[in-house]
């Protein structure tokens, strides 16, 4: 509640984004299921920050979570707090496509997407509903994940827009972090061939992440425009992130929500 006074001001800072992302990250932890495995962690993590450290918010103290459940999604809170679901690392074939969910991710962050809405809200006293878009836990009945500050439960999703500005910083983020964008587009592409044989994993992301094939198209064409020796240059795939997909996999099932 404290941290959520900064909406009265006339601008949110980098430190009050910080202070309100920390306090949000801290319910949605204690709230959803995220994995505590230090090998997992430690990768998320140093992938997260060779990503985050080339762009122009490299100064914010990053953290990378990682939630146990087989639901394709991704999150960003202000202020550096990613999270990424277990079924993300569990569809990626390559580093680099599993790194281009976290690009985009962090591209929210650093165009301050959620802040530019927070500060949208000012004096309209509604709080921030943060968890729920993570997965379909709130609807399972799991866990009561709806993660409300200020009072009434209200998650400002971001525009299509957003979605697609956060698309354009990831690209650039991977090529600057020396990761192949083109996992981007085939991450894309292989969520649209699940939706059509097996959409339920993927409810949550097609709700929060709004994805056309114009999407995909202008992400292409981005790539397009970079040097086709510098991506001949940029890795595609390592070991460690193949360890790092074998270790998820043997991790503890993700919990089963009742009713289900």
């Amino acid at each position: 509640m404290a941290a959520m006074a900064v909406l009265a001001g006339c601008g949110i800072s980098q430190q009050q984004e910080v202070q309100i992302g920390a306090q949000q990250a801290q319910q949605v932890n204690a709230q959803l299921p995220i994995i505590q495995d230090p090998y997992v962690n430690r990768y998320l993590n140093i992938l997260g920050d060779s990503i985050a450290h080339v762009t122009s918010r490299a100064d914010l103290d990053w953290h990378f979570y990682m939630v146990n459940t087989n639901d394709f999604n991704a999150f960003a809170l202000p202020g550096g707090f990613i999270y990424v679901n277990r079924g993300v690392a569990e569809r990626s074939d390559r580093m680099d496509q599993f790194a281009s969910v976290i690009a985009h991710e962090i591209g929210h962050v650093v165009l301050r997407h959620s802040v530019k809405q927070m500060e949208q809200m000012q004096g309209a006293n509604v709080g921030l509903t943060v968890a729920c878009v993570l997965t379909a836990i709130c609807n399972s009945g799991l866990s009561q994940a709806a993660i409300d500050i200020g009072g009434n439960a209200v998650f400002a999703k971001f525009s299509r827009d957003d979605e697609a500005q956060a698309d354009a910083a990831g690209v650039t983020e991977l090529v600057r972090a020396g990761i192949n964008p083109n996992g981007m587009t085939e991450m894309f592409e292989k969520l649209l061939a699940e939706r059509q044989t097996k959409p339920s994993g993927l409810d949550a992301w097609f709700t929060d992440h709004p994805l056309e094939e114009s999407r995909i198209q202008a992400t292409r064409d981005q790539i397009a425009k970079v040097n086709p020796a510098i991506i001949r240059t940029l890795t595609s795939d390592t070991k460690a992130f193949e360890d790092f997909k074998a270790r998820v996999h043997a991790l503890a099932a993700p919990p089963v929500a009742s009713g289900r």
